[in-house]
């Protein structure tokens, strides 16, 4: 059986024609056509005014941070179901980091939880992330933010194309990063952008991510700098990429809406859950788990595997990193189980891939419904 996978690179046959034209140009590293016709055409996408093409979405967090004033012992407040790539840039800054637990309503930051954060500290900026391609409270986490003074910084990695009360993802907070990692809905090969609307913080976020090199004959450098450029040939992959944007979209929320009508009858089985104020781009999918039905993730994510069908547990939460033990959390509700923690207790994430065929679905669903009993796979 062929493998299935998570969510592979899907390459649409466009990008070679920006590739041959960096290398018939001879514009192969940090600078070329390429490089600034991507990061305006990411930038309008996302409803910004400037974006600056970077080596990952990491790098555009950090860069973020670092534009946000955050600096040696700042608190700086973050999602805490999340990729820990969310929260490393806080540390390569020397700044604490301090974690919020989701809310059950659509798995990202609570703003319960940021409200009572923000009673015990006073942070220099709040990392709010979009989980699987669903937007945050965005409203209400701005909102608060802007009352206690401290900076949004939107983590949209997962969340291009996707839309909150008509609003793109990538557009909330002082800056906003992407990444166009191999899995992500469109990849440069490896990649991120960091977005602004403020041509001066752009500007500096390239000036830092060029090793910080001052305009002088000779190598001059007064401030720390990085070396975090996207190249002009990683670019065109990109360029190639946006132009089939809509149609990975399209396929991404209709591999969401075959398992939402499959696994409809599996009692105890919901998925994560998408609010009707948000156009999620279904990045990944999610199936949860009540432990009342007695089975296990590690049991579903056992049966994919021997159908080699790739499959991955939702984040593990940052509160149970071994890298964060000790960091502040605010769970969702005081004395509770977080709801973070019951989230990777009981979560999966399904293939959504871009290039998964009606009978590769039917595939995944198989192997599912036969965990539960249910051996028969639908149209």
């Amino acid at each position: 059986m062929k493998r299935i996978h998570l969510a592979a690179p899907a390459v649409n046959g466009r990008e070679m024609a920006y590739v041959r034209a960096a290398f018939e140009s001879n514009w192969l590293a940090p600078a070329g056509a390429n490089l600034p016709a991507f990061e305006g055409r990411v930038a309008a996408l996302c409803g910004r005014k400037e974006g600056v093409a970077l080596a990952s979405g990491t790098a555009a967090l950090h860069l973020a941070l670092r534009l946000a004033g955050v600096d040696n012992g700042d608190v700086v407040f973050c999602s805490a179901l999340t990729f820990v790539a969310s929260a490393n840039p806080i540390l390569y800054l020397g700044a604490r980091p301090v974690f919020l637990d989701s809310a059950p309503g659509d798995w990202n930051l609570s703003p319960d939880a940021l409200w009572r954060a923000f009673r015990q500290y006073r942070p220099k900026a709040e990392v709010a992330v979009d989980l699987y391609g669903t937007p945050a409270r965005l409203f209400e986490i701005e909102e608060l933010c802007k009352q206690y003074g401290a900076a949004l910084v939107e983590d949209a990695a997962e969340a291009l194309g996707s839309e909150l009360e008509g609003r793109p993802a990538g557009s909330f907070g002082e800056s906003a990063a992407l990444s166009f990692n191999g899995n992500k809905i469109v990849t440069t090969a490896g990649g991120g952008m960091l977005l602004t609307n403020d041509p001066e913080r752009a500007q500096k976020a390239r000036f830092w991510a060029a090793q910080a090199k001052e305009p002088a004959k000779h190598y001059q450098h007064r401030e720390l700098g990085y070396n975090y450029r996207l190249s002009n040939v990683l670019a065109g992959i990109g360029l190639g990429q946006l132009e089939t944007l809509g149609e990975f979209l399209e396929k991404k929320r209709r591999i969401r809406q075959v398992y939402e009508r499959e696994f409809a009858g599996l009692p105890g089985v919901s998925l994560n859950p998408l609010p009707p104020n948000t156009r999620p781009n279904c990045w990944l999918t999610c199936l949860r788990i009540d432990p009342k039905t007695g089975v296990r993730p590690e049991a579903v994510l056992r049966a994919l595997e021997e159908e080699n069908i790739e499959s991955r547990p939702v984040w593990k939460p940052m509160q149970l990193q071994p890298l964060y033990t000790g960091a502040p959390f605010f769970a969702h509700e005081e004395g509770k189980t977080p709801v973070s923690s019951a989230l990777y207790a009981q979560g999966l994430c399904l293939p959504g891939d871009i290039r998964c065929t009606a009978e590769d679905l039917a595939r995944v669903v198989k192997a599912v419904k036969g965990c539960f009993g249910k051996e028969r796979a639908g149209g």
